[in-house]
């Protein structure tokens, strides 16, 4: 192979991983919230009807329907055997040690329904700088928050434009975002 192929197949590859890398850090999963941004009341009343003491025989137990294997390993068992015979405040501590490692995918429909997930403070509210940037092709919301030099990085990024974009992974060229 000539050197000028082997540049070219190591260049494209470069660019491959480059594009693989930065896919990765709009597509990852953002790390949870705070436990205290749950709307626990909101989440029970999607889950069971917001009664903390329901056994259904359906294998979930509580407010939070915490399965019995769930509850145990993440020390329920201190409280009562399952979750129904916990106290709403001890089934609500049990929930944030799973919130803290999980995120709200233990309730895979409830905890997507708006209201659960409380806003965020105002104090973490994005600043626009006046400026505008037009998105070119290979831009990621990541890119362009590095290269501007925008304080919160891509979610602020994001969060400024979020009546233009319809995710924060799509972006289109041509499109005029706010910086």
């Amino acid at each position: 192979m000539s050197r000028i192929g082997r540049r070219t197949r190591l260049a494209a590859l470069s660019l491959v991983a480059a594009g693989v890398t930065g896919a990765g850090v709009l597509l990852a999963p953002a790390a949870p919230a705070s436990a205290a941004g749950v709307n626990w009341d909101r989440l029970a009343r999607c889950e069971s009807g917001g009664r903390w003491h329901i056994n259904t025989g359906n294998g979930y137990y509580g407010g939070l329907q915490f399965s019995r294997s769930t509850w145990k390993a993440y020390g329920g068992t201190k409280y009562a055997p399952t979750a129904d015979r916990a106290s709403k405040a001890e089934q609500i501590k049990i929930a944030k040690k799973l919130y803290a490692k999980r995120g709200l995918s233990p309730w895979p429909v409830c905890g997507k329904k708006a209201g659960v997930r409380q806003k965020a403070s105002p104090k973490k509210k994005a600043k626009a700088s006046g400026k505008t940037y037009v998105v070119k092709s290979g831009d990621t919301l990541a890119r362009i928050a590095r290269k501007y030099h925008v304080k919160g990085g891509w979610r602020a990024l994001y969060q400024l434009n979020k009546s233009r974009l319809k995710s924060p992974t799509m972006i289109f060229p041509g499109q005029r975002i706010r910086l």
